[in-house]
Formats: C-alpha cells, sequence, structure tokens
C-alpha cells in the first residue's frame, strides 16, 4: 500500500516512515512543506496520504488546503490527517463529497501502533477514522431541522462510535449491549437518514459523513 507523509517535524515524520515501513506500507513521499505537496498527492496517486493539517511556510492550514486541491483531480483519494489543532471550515469541505476514505486525528490521542495503522488501513480502504474530541468540535455548529433530528439518543451514541471506526462488536462492548441491538440500532439509523441500499460498509461511511455534515 502506497503512502504519501507530510509532516513538517523530522523526527515524527522519520518514526511515521518507520512504523508504516515495519508495517510493510510503501512511503513514496515524506514532505516537511506544504508548498509541493498538492503535486506530489497528484503526482504519486498514493492508496493513502497522511498529512498534518498545519504546514511551512504559513503553518496555517497548508495540509488540508492541499488534499482538498487534489481530491478536485483525484475524487477517492483516500486523506487521513494528523494533527494537534481542529480546522473546522476546511474539515467539513473535506468531508463534504462524501468520495473516499476519511480521517482526523489528534497526535495526542494515538497511544499504540495498532491503534494508528487500524485507522490507516481502514481510511486507505474508504472508511473512516475519526477521534472523538474532533467529532465534537464539529458537530458544535450543527442546527436543528436536519434529518438527523430524528434519530433517538442512543441512536446519536452509536452512529458517534461508528464514526470512530468502531465496529458492531466494538460498539456493544462500550455500550454494555448485545451485537445484535446494535445492529438493529444502525439499521434504524440506515433507515431514518434515508440511506441507498448499497453495502453496509458503504452506507456506515454515509451515515458518518451526514453525521459529521449537518449544518
Amino acid at each position: 500500500m502506497r503512502v504519501v507523509i507530510a509532516e513538517d517535524l523530522f523526527l515524527l515524520r522519520q518514526g511515521l516512515i518507520a512504523l508504516l515501513e515495519a508495517y510493510d506500507f510503501d512511503v513514496v513521499a515524506g514532505l516537511d512543506t506544504g508548498a509541493d505537496l498538492a503535486e506530489a498527492l497528484i503526482e504519486h496517486r498514493p492508496d493513502i496520504a497522511i498529512l498534518d493539517v498545519r504546514l511551512p511556510p504559513t503553518h496555517t492550514t497548508e495540509g488540508l488546503s492541499a488534499a482538498l486541491t487534489a481530491r478536485k483531480q483525484l475524487p477517492s483519494l483516500p486523506v487521513l490527517m494528523l494533527s494537534q489543532h481542529v480546522e473546522q471550515l476546511y474539515a467539513r469541505e473535506l468531508l463534504a463529497d462524501g468520495r473516499g476514505g476519511v480521517g482526523y486525528l489528534l497526535k495526542e490521542s494515538v497511544f499504540e501502533s495498532e491503534q494508528f495503522i487500524d485507522a490507516v488501513r481502514r481510511v486507505a480502504n474508504g472508511g473512516t477514522a475519526m477521534d472523538p474530541a474532533v467529532i465534537a468540535q464539529l458537530m458544535q455548529r450543527r442546527s436543528r431541522d436536519q434529518p438527523l433530528d430524528t434519530l433517538s439518543a442512543r441512536e446519536r451514541t452509536v452512529l458517534e462510535l461508528v464514526a470512530e471506526g468502531c465496529s458492531n462488536n466494538a460498539i456493544a462492548q462500550r455500550l454494555v449491549v448485545t451485537e445484535g441491538a446494535v445492529a438493529k440500532h444502525i439499521s434504524s439509523i440506515f433507515t431514518k437518514l434515508t440511506l441507498p441500499a448499497d453495502t453496509d460498509t458503504n452506507r456506515r461511511v454515509l451515515a458518518v459523513l451526514a453525521y459529521l455534515n449537518a449544518d
């Protein structure tokens, strides 16, 4: 699986490269600036891009901006943002088109290699990996009178855990209910959000995107 990394801190960048290569990923580019990032993504067409939000030269939103630019030519490019910051406007724009895997993790919330590698693989395969703190901030501006308002409190909780990337079994353990009960909640969520009867994986992603993009 081919990866492009953009991280300006040398030790962290090299650490990410070493970690990914230990799990048989092929890091085709490791950049420390946002200047040529969009071009590199378009040139290499990686299976996933792992990007910091803020990169030189301005340390504002170079990583997110490059991802958005690259996705104009590569609409399904999987992108995993790895940052210390939540940029709500650009993050919502990245999530908005519903194409390609997407993730947004906070650096301080990644505690073990398996957790991170699982998120990378999930996003590369078209899924989502959202930090709970990111979800909380993105949801602060959600208004009422949206389809999500039809969901019960428990269904919202289940959907938030889906957004974190939890499986049905993991959700059941977190909520101390049966896996069958979780499956029923998710089926109800799909129905209430009128999601097309595609594969469950695709509908899970669509449900997460609906949850995160409700304004």
